[in-house]
């Protein structure tokens, strides 16, 4: 099925008015938000003037995301993952306007990826599930927290780091109109009622209140 450009998710940065519909992606691990390849390929990169060539680059093997071969141009394309395509690699990021970018990174970036820990499940035998920000999951034995991030290697998935969601380390927001921002987390407020959990951010010399789950941690120490 298509999607409608009109009601397709703010996230993704193409026209809306310029033709009626647009590829949708596959259901898969992201949220609906998540890109489709082939609108990745065409409308961000500007590798392919139509659908077809985006298919055509897709079928000669040379894309992928995160450290996987991809051909099918309904895969999706979520936050922080990495994309190679014609010999360069990029980040899915938000930028300010809340929509999705590919920021150029470096062969060595390209390396790892990072994913919030955005619940955590008990299993058989009493083992705990780490279901990630982009709709994969994972069995661990170490014991990290809901909000920490963790940096896997690509393409087979091992942890390189650990990012504690706590004051003084160094986040990106996701969403709200701060989207695309980076600072350090100066406080995490809990709100004892039906309202969202909220963090105070600075970044260079301001701070800001944002919805805790916004809140995207990058980094230790703020550096």
């Amino acid at each position: 099925m298509h999607q409608k450009r009109i009601s397709a998710p703010k996230s993704w940065p193409i026209a809306k008015k310029r033709h009626k519909w647009v590829v949708a992606a596959s259901p898969g691990a992201h949220s609906r938000d998540a890109v489709p390849i082939l609108v990745v390929l065409r409308d961000l990169l500007h590798l392919a003037d139509n659908a077809k060539e985006a298919k055509r680059i897709l079928h000669s093997g040379n894309v992928t995301v995160n450290g996987r071969i991809v051909k099918k141009y309904k895969a999706q394309v979520g936050l922080f993952d990495i994309v190679a395509a014609a010999g360069k690699h990029y980040r899915m990021l938000p930028n300010p306007r809340g929509k999705y970018q590919l920021t150029e990174i470096s062969d060595e970036e390209a390396k790892r990826k990072l994913v919030r820990i955005d619940n955590i499940t008990v299993v058989k035998g009493g083992k705990l599930q780490y279901n990630f920000h982009d709709g994969t999951n994972v069995i661990l034995e170490e014991k990290y927290g809901t909000g920490d991030s963790l940096m896997f290697s690509l393409p087979n998935y091992e942890i390189i780091g650990h990012y504690e969601r706590k004051a003084g380390n160094k986040a990106m927001i996701v969403g709200g109109k701060h989207s695309g921002e980076t600072g350090t987390i100066v406080e995490l407020k809990k709100v004892a009622s039906s309202r969202p959990n909220m963090a105070r951010i600075e970044h260079g010399d301001i701070q800001f209140e944002t919805i805790g789950d916004y809140v995207f941690v990058i980094g230790n120490g703020g550096g």
